[in-house]
């Protein structure tokens, strides 16, 4: 079989392959082309394109960005039981005489256009009828052939792996979810259970941003290309049925990972507020200034914002005695390079050296990029939003998918990295299930830190000892 090569290579620099087309003629109308690039097409057109047959092979770029982009206009099952029809009827595999030379010549090109969709996009085939449709037309491949059985085999068994997969990390999530606590219900409950704080459970900065690499890049991992899709999926004009995922949008990895941002965040918080001496709390504030800036050197930058967000809380920014005592020249630099000003200007300027670290790398240590998550979520919005899907004569805006799937695909290659650092499962567990505070526990804690400084926080600090502690 042949191996797929890395997303890396796929796009250049103007978003798609430049040379895309140049070897296949038009020969099934509705493609409209400039300059050798695909432009936009019917959705028929763009469909049979997909395909393969005796004498052609789609680009793997045109792949790849059909493949992410059809489900805006009709369910991946849908689009596999037209691929199964044109495949059977064109080489005419379902005739009981077919030519072995011609299935030879062919079906080659299916299985590596299926290996394609089941290593790209698995999670589409968690549908039973996509499941269907696949071992169906593998079926017909293999009918006969002993080799292509086994490569049959290897492509269903490689995608039952992934699934499972899938299925464990979603039973660790839901397991992680079901015994996470507030804090303050667990201090007023069992007050001697939370008597660490995270410099005592993990003294080295160094080692902590280690750890948050590793839950980093096992999120990314999990997280779909097509979430990203999903994630924007409105009604189709053209499409009298419902919109294909508005009932049912698969994105809960995603979402997961938007959770786990969150989290850290109000960990960050949390541990600050905790202490009751200024001295305890400016010493974690410095903690974790230097765990930020080890996750900037890493190139985890969704930590890093998740940690100055944290830090950046009202509750935390209040506490003005506190940073008092704070050494923050490295924080003010930090905070320099994640700065929202020109659309984050100073960011993705760092995430650019790190994406060309991350080419030339000789380790994995050196590809790490954990991307600032949300703003590439609102990247990827702004793109959708800004582009029509159809062009006023009925067809697909191609270039906008063209896009779409460079900007996709570059995520693509940063998730696949393998976590270098070795695990501290103490740390992990610590980092995923402690209980952190609610705001308005945060807001409490740091009243209690250093006293309300006007009215508006006088009559609030009142409100949370009253609904939160029950006291007046």
């Amino acid at each position: 079989m042949p191996q797929t090569p890395p997303f890396a290579a796929m796009f250049d620099s103007s978003g798609y392959n430049r040379n895309l087309y140049q070897s296949k003629e038009d020969n099934c109308g509705g493609l409209y082309y400039h300059d050798n690039n695909l432009l936009s097409g019917s959705l028929e057109a763009l469909i049979q394109h997909l395909v393969p047959n005796v004498d052609y092979y789609p680009d793997r770029t045109y792949i790849f960005t059909f493949l992410l982009s059809s489900r805006l206009f009709m369910h991946p099952y849908e689009l596999m039981a037209k691929v199964c029809h044109l495949c059977t009827e064109h080489q005419r595999l379902s005739e009981p005489g077919t030519d072995k030379s011609r299935i030879r010549k062919i079906a080659p090109k299916i299985l590596q256009l299926l290996t394609e969709w089941t290593e790209t996009f698995p999670y589409d085939f968690r549908d039973e009828r996509m499941m269907r449709n696949l071992k169906e037309l593998a079926q017909r491949i293999a009918n006969g052939d002993e080799m292509y059985r086994k490569n049959v085999q290897q492509i269903i068994q490689s995608l039952i792996r992934k699934l499972a997969s899938l299925s464990q990390y979603e039973e660790v999530l839901a397991k992680i979810n079901a015994t996470s606590t507030d804090r303050l219900t667990v201090l007023k409950t069992k007050p001697q259970s939370i008597q660490r704080d995270i410099i005592t459970v993990c003294n080295d900065p160094y080692m902590l941003a280690q750890q948050l690499t590793h839950i980093e890049l096992e999120r990314l991992n999990y997280i779909g290309p097509e979430e990203f899709v999903q994630a924007f999926v409105q009604k189709d004009p053209l499409d009298n049925d419902q919109s294909c995922y508005a009932d049912r949008k698969k994105t809960r990895n995603l979402e997961a990972y938007v959770e786990w941002f969150n989290r850290l965040s109000y960990l960050v918080a949390t541990e600050i507020c905790m202490p009751v001496k200024k001295k305890h709390r400016a010493r974690m504030i410095e903690y974790f200034i230097d765990v930020a800036r080890e996750c900037f050197n890493i190139g985890n930058f969704n930590s890093l914002m998740a940690i100055i967000s944290g830090m950046n809380m009202s509750p935390v920014s209040r506490l003005k005695k506190t940073w008092a005592k704070v050494k923050t020249a490295k924080f003010d630099i930090l905070e320099h390079q994640m700065d929202p000003s020109s659309n984050f200007y100073n960011y993705r300027t760092a995430l650019r050296g790190a994406a060309q670290r991350s080419l030339t790398a000789h380790s994995n240590r050196e590809k790490i990029v954990i991307p600032f998550f949300s703003l590439l979520i609102k990247d990827i919005y702004f793109l959708n939003e800004g582009c029509a899907n159809r062009l006023p004569n009925g067809h697909v805006n191609f270039e906008k998918f063209w896009e779409l799937a460079k900007q996709v695909s570059e995520f693509m290659t940063w998730k696949q990295v393998e976590c270098p650092f070795e695990r501290d499962r103490k740390i992990l567990q610590y980092l995923l299930t402690v209980p952190v505070f609610s705001e308005d526990a945060l807001y409490m804690a740091s009243y209690e830190s250093e006293g309300p400084e006007n009215h508006i926080e006088k009559d609030r600090w009142k409100m949370l000892r009253s609904t939160l502690l029950g006291r007046v």
